[in-house]
Parts: C-alpha cells; sequence; structure tokens
C-alpha cells in the first residue's frame, strides 16, 4: 500500500467540484459534488441517533434499494435535520435537480447536508449551486480538494486523504474526504465522510468491509459526547481499475480492507485533532485487555472524559482523572495492576503503578502534555487485546464557538 497525494478524485473515473451558493455563509464555498463516470456499487453507514435528517432516511433509502449510485450532492451550513416532510421532498429535488443536470437517474444520486438544525434548505440557492458545480466538475487533484473544503463548517482545516494497493497486476485507488469538528461522537459513522474507490467488489463485500472498518476508525473518535443527527459514511466503488472482481473473502479482499482502514483511521484521527477549539489530539490506546470490546470500551470512556480532556488542555499530569474514567467504564478490572503511562514526541513517562503514583517529574509530564498530539498508555495486564480511541483537549474555545453556533 501507498499513500498518494489527492482525494476523492485520486480514483479512476471520479470528479469532484466545489462552489459557494450562499447557503448560511458568505465569501466562502459551501457545496460540493463527487462524481463518477461509470455507475458505482455503493455502502452506506449512518448515525445511530434515532433523530435522523433528511438526507440521512434518502441516502439509507439509495443505499439499500437502488441498483447503483453515480452522484453525491453535499452542502454545508444547513442540516436539513428536523425539518419533516418538506426536508425530503428537497432531498428528492436536488436529486432531480442534479439527475437532469448529469443526465443519471434520480435514484442514484447521494445527498448530504451538515450545519444548523431545524432549518430549511433555501432551495433556488441549492439548485443554482447543483448547476454551478456541474460545470464545474473536475477529475483533477485540486477539485477534489476544493470539494473537501466546501463541505466544511467549523473545520479549521479541510482532510482528504488517497492511497493505491496493487490488486491483479493492477492499480486500485482508494481517495476520501470528511468533514466533522464538533457534536462528534459518532456510534456507527463520523459527521460527513465521503470515499471513492476503482475497484471491482461486490456490493456485500463492499459494505461488509466499511462497516468493519468503522468500529476501530470513526467508531473511535470523541470531540463532545454528542451523537449528529447527521452522521453519514459512504464509499462508492466504480470497478473502472479492472481488477478481477472481488466477489469472496481472500488475499484481495485483505488488501482492500487494509487500504480502507487506512484511509478511516486518517480521516478519523485528522477530525479528532480539529475538534472545536482544539489545541491537541488526544488518543488513549489500551493494551492487554481482556477483550477487544472492553479495550474499545475503555479507551473511549478516557476520550470522552470532560475532565480528562480540561487536563490535556492544561498540560496537567491529573492521573487520577484518567483512573476515574476507566473505573466508571463498566468493565470491571483491578486497578491496582494497571500501569499508566503519559508519551508525545517529547518522551514517554510511567504515572501510576501497583495502586498508587510514581515518583514522576511534574516539569517532565507537563513537557510530554504540551505536544499537539498527546497520548496516555493504559496497560491492564488482563489478557492480550488492544484498541485505540481519539478526542481532543476542550478549550475556552469549544463553549464560545457553540454558544453561538447559529449566527
Amino acid at each position: 500500500m501507498k499513500q498518494i497525494q489527492g482525494g476523492v478524485t485520486a480514483a479512476k473515473g471520479f470528479e469532484a467540484a466545489g462552489t459557494a451558493a450562499n447557503i448560511k455563509y458568505k465569501d466562502r464555498m459551501d457545496m460540493a459534488l463527487i462524481y463518477s463516470s461509470a455507475p458505482c456499487r455503493v455502502a452506506g453507514t449512518f448515525t445511530t441517533n434515532v433523530v435522523k435528517a433528511a438526507p440521512v432516511l434518502w441516502d439509507k433509502e439509495v443505499v439499500d434499494n437502488s441498483p447503483f449510485a453515480q452522484a453525491v450532492i453535499v452542502n454545508a451550513g444547513i442540516a436539513n435535520a428536523c425539518t419533516g416532510k418538506q426536508g425530503m421532498e428537497y432531498c428528492r429535488e436536488e436529486a432531480q435537480t442534479a439527475s437532469k443536470l448529469l443526465d443519471i437517474p434520480e435514484n442514484s444520486v447521494l445527498v448530504g447536508s451538515t450545519g444548523v438544525i431545524g432549518m430549511q434548505l433555501p432551495m433556488e440557492r441549492i439548485n443554482e449551486g447543483i448547476r454551478q458545480l456541474v460545470a464545474a466538475k473536475d477529475s483533477t487533484m485540486g477539485a477534489g480538494t476544493t470539494a473537501s473544503k466546501a463541505i466544511m463548517t467549523t473545520d479549521t482545516v479541510n482532510k482528504e486523504i488517497a492511497v493505491t494497493i496493487e490488486l491483479d497486476g493492477k492499480t486500485v485507488t482508494i481517495g476520501g474526504m470528511s468533514k466533522g469538528s464538533g457534536m462528534i461522537h459518532p456510534n456507527m459513522c463520523t459527521m460527513l465522510a465521503y470515499i471513492t474507490t476503482d475497484a471491482a467488489i461486490s456490493k456485500a463485500l463492499l459494505q461488509e468491509a466499511l462497516s468493519s472498518s468503522i468500529v476501530d476508525s470513526f467508531n473511535m473518535i470523541s470531540v463532545d459526547g454528542d451523537t449528529s443527527t447527521n452522521d453519514t459514511c459512504l464509499v462508492l466503488a466504480n470497478g473502472l481499475a479492472e481488477n478481477a472482481e472481488i466477489t469472496e473473502k481472500g488475499e484481495a479482499y485483505d488488501q482492500f480492507c487494509e487500504a480502507l482502514n487506512f484511509v478511516t483511521i486518517y480521516l478519523a484521527r485528522k477530525m479528532a485533532g480539529d475538534g472545536e477549539g482544539a489545541t491537541a489530539l488526544f488518543e488513549t490506546t489500551v493494551i492487554n485487555a481482556a477483550t477487544k470490546q472492553e479495550a474499545r470500551i475503555l479507551a473511549k470512556s478516557v476520550i470522552g472524559s470532560s475532565l480528562c480532556k480540561a487536563a490535556i488542555y492544561g498540560h496537567d499530569a491529573n492521573f487520577g482523572r484518567f483512573l476515574c474514567a476507566l473505573g466508571y467504564s463498566g468493565v470491571q478490572f483491578e486497578p491496582e495492576k494497571v500501569e499508566l503511562y503519559f508519551q508525545s514526541k517529547a518522551g514517554k513517562m510511567l504515572i501510576y503503578k501497583d495502586g498508587t503514583a510514581t515518583d514522576y517529574s511534574e516539569e517532565e509530564a507537563t513537557k510530554i502534555l504540551s505536544e499537539p498530539e498527546v497520548t496516555v498508555l493504559v496497560d491492564m495486564k488482563m489478557g492480550e487485546e488492544t484498541a485505540t480511541a481519539w478526542g481532543c483537549d476542550l478549550t475556552y474555545d469549544y463553549v464560545k464557538i457553540n454558544a453561538d453556533y447559529r449566527s
């Protein structure tokens, strides 16, 4: 596997575009298009929130029942959530507009929205935005980057990646983009993530690969504990790499899954580190847990703790907060066996062992915790399973951003 430059346009046959439709934001892009010249097998995972936005319901119908997908239209600024029947009709109208302009079936168009909940989409601007996107779409790397920037809301950086693998003597490419900075505590996928590939793979295995991949990537991040109404992750595969179609599990499927996992973990980490107001990526790795599921639960409990996140922001080696978060996770363990480390590029330090604090240097601990990427390593000494979760520190700016989000 090789990481390359690019994003959603890296794979053969994919084009993208971004435009400023003035949906909510002024003087910035707020709509994006992904288009495949060939019909795509499509897989998706969606929010587990009972309150689901109209685009989630629309996309789930396309994923479950349409013979193929060929385009994705995304807007930023308004979420089209809690908008009733009108919201669903607006999804249909978006699909109809794109269908006519791209000459593809209406039920092959996926839609996505992110932003303020409870507002109706301004459809005149949306439809004009779609016209601009179709006119501007291109297969260049720059077009993919533009699309990744157009879906941002409170994100401070765009998030995109591409990798290649060799299957049957053919180069297969997987590219992706995502957005998400706040209201991130997924239990199915992420805020919005779109992955494209030219791999030939059956729909069933594509769905299985995605569903498996999100468990240790998007499902292992948290910024603020809030699960969005709009969480969506889609993978489109158009088969233009011309590899032998992956129809059963084996070496080719394993290679594809490894590459897909690399893409989803990369995007997940980028999202966690770009949490609203964040100054640091906060990673927790649990090793030697009794089961994989317990390792995941323990790691997520730590990165989801507001007190732990505040300690990371303050570069404070208050190890009791991390043990506390482990303790209320629901996993049973012996605290006296646990070892707790802080580590970053500045070094690694054992903080807690044998049921008590070690004779550590506060000055050195602060130095380690002052890096832009910080890891809390927890050795449970109960088994052989490992899991990693990602979050960010909790800052004053998070409150400022969310106290005035609708303006």
